[in-house]
């Protein structure tokens, strides 16, 4: 078995590049630019960063962004955070062409933006994204296309390009 990729802690990590769905490529190969490991951000550079990042259809990586945010957000936020970085996932889903896996996650990152009590914190507008996840879902259960367009959702109220 080929040594992992480890950090100073011995953490796993996977230092291969990715291309714009974030699936691995072989070493040496030209991937996208990775999202550091220890991104720490405001949420206000967050939502920018993963907006500007879904906008130009690149879910896999807006889905790490929303991830550091989640994991350094303050308790009362992480659901919001998790939601959200689930949304990016189910729309990578989407992308790879994986419905099911895309509704699944979808049910769970609507589910959580509908039960946390801080859905709205900074601008997100949570009422928005429930009501976007559920028509993905829904056309996705009936076996529709999905546009591009429809892949990149507003994190915020008027903040798609």
């Amino acid at each position: 078995m080929a040594d992992r990729d480890r950090d100073e802690l011995g953490k796993a990590r996977n230092l291969r590049p990715r291309d714009e769905l974030g699936r691995p490529l072989p070493y040496g190969a030209e991937g996208v630019p990775r999202i550091p490991d220890d991104l720490i951000l405001p949420p206000a550079e967050t939502l920018t960063y993963a907006q500007d990042l879904l906008d130009r259809g690149l879910a896999f990586n807006a889905h790490e962004v929303l991830e550091a945010a989640w994991k350094n957000a303050p308790e009362a936020e992480r659901r919001m955070w998790q939601a959200l970085a689930q949304f990016a996932v189910g729309i990578t889903h989407i992308q790879r062409g994986n419905p099911a896996g895309a509704v699944t996650v979808l049910r769970r990152a609507t589910g959580g933006l509908e039960q946390t009590a801080v859905s709205d914190a900074h601008g997100v507008d949570a009422d928005g994204l429930i009501r976007h996840g559920r028509g993905l879902i829904e056309d996705l259960l009936q076996g529709n296309d999905i546009a591009d367009e429809r892949l990149r959702p507003a994190l915020r109220p008027n903040s798609t390009a």
